[in-house]
């Protein structure tokens, strides 16, 4: 019949949708590979961030400051005391040599030794001690550190002398006049083998004396120390850092 033609087939529109839909497959095959390589690019940015970090640390433990006994390190209202150091009147000071530690978070501060050898004792050393009695030509002093060598237990040490001779560049009418038990001294080690001191240089002598009638710490005035409870006066060979506490 006239008018009756072929019928209609629809391969060209399904190929169109078959390629349409391949393309869209590209797509997301595309998009899913672009997320994997965004998530390596910030893995990678990861490990670079750690890379960066790690060297900081290093720069960090290379800046550590190094101290010796008696230096001051730090105040009471920027941290807490730890192991290494003492307090007085709101000042920190290492009692060691070694290294400053900083603990940020609990607000610590401490002094890592530098070696754990005990140290010993060699002439022309400086140590610190407390005189335990008086003769009549020596004070004897029990020997506690040594300047430079942090606080562990001496191998060599033993009781010490300061014979009247080597108090100071001067004459030495009365060692009571010097000094007195419970004072802490620094002196130069002179002879190890009958273990002599001298304090006669300016730096060496008491550096903390107390009170003979109420035991206070005495306070220096001049020359002279004076109690500051019961005011009374006394004289001592001092070192030229009495009452700093610096060594």
């Amino acid at each position: 019949m006239k008018g009756e033609g072929k019928p209609r087939t629809f391969k060209n529109e399904d190929k169109e949708f078959e390629e349409k839909i391949e393309e869209e497959e590209e797509d997301i095959e595309t998009t899913e590979e672009e997320i994997e390589t965004t998530d390596e690019v910030i893995e990678a940015t990861e490990e670079e961030v750690e890379q960066v970090e790690q060297p900081v640390e290093i720069v960090q433990e290379e800046k550590e400051k190094m101290v010796l006994p008696g230096e001051l390190i730090g105040t009471s209202e920027e941290f807490i005391p730890k192991k290494g150091t003492f307090e007085e009147k709101g000042n920190i000071y290492a009692t060691a040599t070694g290294y400053v530690k900083t603990n940020p978070k609990e607000r610590s501060i401490s002094v890592e030794p530098v070696t754990n050898t005990p140290p010993k004792l060699a002439v022309g050393d400086i140590v610190i001690g407390q005189v335990t009695d008086l003769k009549e030509s020596v004070a004897l002093v029990e020997i506690a550190g040594i300047k430079g060598r942090g606080e562990r237990a001496i191998v060599n040490s033993e009781g010490a002398a300061i014979h009247v001779s080597n108090v100071k560049d001067a004459y030495v009418k009365d060692l009571s006049y010097e000094f007195a038990p419970f004072d802490i001294v620094k002196g130069r080690v002179l002879d190890l083998r009958n273990m002599r001191l001298s304090t006669v240089n300016k730096e060496l002598g008491v550096m903390k004396a107390y009170c003979g009638n109420c035991r206070t710490v005495l306070k220096r005035e001049n020359d002279k120390l004076k109690c500051p409870n019961c005011k009374r006066t006394e004289t001592r060979k001092m070192s030229s850092d009495y009452g700093t506490g610096i060594i």
